[in-house]
């Protein structure tokens, strides 16, 4: 069991050293600190705020859906990272091209289960699924680039948003009855 739990350690070690050294170049330099935001739980409070605000009644059932799960996601990936205490990246290991700092220990990634909480809902209401995901990859992707997270970190932020999701969406029809009992009274 330990020597599979070294053979993932190494794997986790390569690859991020070749996403975050050997892709480096001046595109990826300017554009992943950009792309890297829409992993932000305020970014997606803010679309919230968009489909309450502009998206009609389904808009705002939505929205609920999303609130309730990037809340969710918010404090399971915080409170796992303080049970976990895993150091950064570029805490603890040498040549790492470092494009971002942050002082709160690195697993899971909240922006990978941001930003999947997010894609799964959105590519479930609104279809897209694909290109939601691909964003979610995309973000994803980005926290290893910038020095930040190792993929294991992102792997477990993607499965943590994927599930939050799912558990949402299972109990959709619950939430929106609940929802409208409290509107209409």
């Amino acid at each position: 069991m330990l020597d599979l739990i070294g053979v993932a350690s190494n794997v986790d070690l390569i690859i991020f050293y070749i996403i975050n050294s050997n892709l480096q170049n001046s595109y990826f330099n300017f554009l992943m600190p950009l792309i890297t935001n829409a992993g932000l739980y305020l970014f997606w409070l803010g679309v919230c705020a968009i489909l309450a605000i502009f998206g009609g009644e389904k808009g705002r059932n939505v929205a609920l859906l999303l609130l309730i799960a990037i809340v969710m996601g918010y404090i399971l990936s915080e409170a796992l990272k303080y049970i976990f205490m895993r150091p950064r990246p570029y805490q603890v290991l040498t040549s790492v091209h470092q494009l971002a700092a942050l002082n709160s220990p690195s697993f899971p990634s909240g922006h990978a289960t941001q930003v999947f909480i997010a894609c799964v809902i959105l590519g479930r209401k609104y279809g897209y699924i694909l290109l939601f995901l691909l964003l979610a990859i995309v973000v994803s992707f980005s926290r290893v680039y910038l020095g930040v997270h190792y993929p294991s970190d992102v792997i477990a932020g993607a499965l943590l948003g994927i599930g939050i999701s799912i558990i949402v969406i299972h109990f959709e029809d619950n939430i929106l009855k609940l929802k409208n009992r409290l509107v209409h009274r």
